[in-house]
């Protein structure tokens, strides 16, 4: 899978996702560094990868729409977490996806628990 880190998160969570086997860029890399939402969104869009991200403004389907692109992935934390925290919340995500698709949806990855929203023409309501 294709997937786009923002700049919340670091070479570790960079490392954790291509050890997995999957192709990751980041917004470092790419020169996107303190560019607007919006921005990232349609490059994720336009790359076909799924974003990974802190900011929960990205948990907005109205805002930012899945469908259509290669999903969002936002992992809630509390305030200050420690790198191992950060890391097995990543690392869950990363034991989930064999058995779900991202593609087109919204993950929020948290303690306990993935909540995935579909889009009502995801899941054909």
């Amino acid at each position: 899978m294709k997937f786009k880190l923002d700049e919340n998160l670091g070479t570790q969570t960079q490392a954790l996702i291509k050890a997995a086997g999957h192709d990751v860029q980041t917004v470092r890399s790419q020169k996107l560094q303190g560019c607007s939402d919006q921005h990232l969104y349609e490059a994720c869009r336009n790359e076909q990868r799924c974003l990974i991200t802190l900011d929960l403004d990205f948990s907005d389907v109205l805002h930012f729409p899945p469908a259509g692109g290669g999903g969002i992935v936002v992992v809630r934390v509390p305030q200050n977490p420690s790198l191992p925290l950060l890391e097995q919340l990543v690392r869950r995500f990363l034991n989930t996806l064999p058995h779900l698709s991202v593609e087109g949806k919204l993950w929020i990855v948290e303690i306990g628990r993935i909540r995935i929203h579909e889009s009502e023409t995801d899941t054909g309501s």
